[in-house]
């Protein structure tokens, strides 16, 4: 299948070289038709390039170490964040026409501090009993949410009533298969309305190594990588979940973390170590989201007017195109 490994002693007496698989020029090892021979074959390969890229990282660092401040910078791996294609949207931060927009949009009142985020959280008709979790712990992660389980009332009716108990914002959990599947957000009373895909949902019990329960202080908010105009309309949308001001006694951060248009939250304590040390601990839930569409105004499935919507088959033809 192969060249044999290779064990030859030193030629001053010293220990045999270490064993190395040594494969022809052309040789594939998909040509071994034994399939435990071409899967052990596979691991040893694998095992090979580890230790050579390995070996190669420790030879540079000692070459780096010897040269001292005369070594040449470190070389900036691609990856497909730092080879994004640039979107014309970017925002920039010394924009007077974003910081138009963004005095005169529908949030513009919470940033104001004209009005204090009251959210209302509710379910799919009927939800199971890990969406009723999940729900709940989502409440103690956003001071001043309440929780109302839909019995077979249409969202229709149910923002009118918000609007008249002074809620801001309206989120929906959606499911499928008794699985958290889908949230809609919708900022009242104007909008908009934000849908998204929601994947990974991890309840308390199912973190390993969790903290206690959270507090009832108000957390810090940490938004990141939201560049462009669509991304700050987003991200506006989240930061106005929470109060202005957070209580850093209790050393809870929420995160939503925007990479390549998915945004992952995260709820977190802390605690100072030291002056450079800082440990911290989840304290959950996590979960994952995708926009799949931003629309005008509160929720109107029929004749809502949508100011922009994912779709797959024209806005994923470049891996490295992102929206956010």
């Amino acid at each position: 299948a192969g060249g044999g490994p290779v064990g030859s002693a030193a030629g001053d007496g010293g220990p045999p070289a270490p064993e190395r698989v040594l494969f022809p020029p052309t040789f594939s090892v998909s040509e071994i038709k034994n399939k435990q021979r071409r899967h052990f074959m596979f691991l040893r390969w694998k095992q090979q390039q580890r230790k050579e890229k390995l070996a190669a990282k420790k030879k540079r660092r000692k070459e780096r170490e010897a040269l001292g401040d005369k070594a040449p910078p470190k070389a900036i791996p691609k990856t497909i964040e730092n080879q994004r294609v640039y979107d014309e949207t970017t925002v920039d931060p010394n924009d007077e026409e974003v910081a138009f927009d963004e005095a005169t949009d529908e949030f513009a009142p919470y940033f104001n501090r004209q009005t204090v985020p009251k959210i209302l959280i509710t379910t799919s008709d009927r939800p199971r009993g890990r969406t009723v979790r999940f729900c709940e712990q989502l409440s103690t992660v956003i001071p001043n949410s309440h929780v109302f389980y839909r019995r077979g009332l249409a969202l229709k009716r149910i923002i009118p009533q918000c609007i008249a108990r002074d809620f801001t914002d309206l989120m929906v959990i959606n499911e499928d298969r008794k699985i958290p599947n889908g949230l809609v957000l919708s900022h009242l009373p104007d909008g908009p309305t934000a849908h998204f895909r929601m994947s990974s949902v991890r309840l308390r019990k199912e973190i390993k190594r969790k903290g206690k329960e959270p507090t009832e202080h108000a957390p810090e908010v940490i938004l990141n990588n939201f560049t462009t105009r669509l991304g700050h309309s987003v991200g506006r949308m989240l930061a106005s979940l929470f109060p202005h001001d957070p209580q850093f006694i209790g050393r809870q951060v929420a995160t939503f973390h925007n990479q390549r248009d998915y945004i992952f939250f995260r709820f977190h304590r802390y605690i100072f170590k030291s002056e450079k040390k800082v440990g911290i601990q989840e304290l959950g839930p996590r979960f994952t989201l995708k926009l799949r569409s931003l629309q005008k105004g509160t929720f109107d499935s029929k004749f809502g007017e949508y100011e922009w919507i994912h779709k797959r088959r024209e806005m994923d033809t470049n891996r490295r195109k992102f929206h956010l």
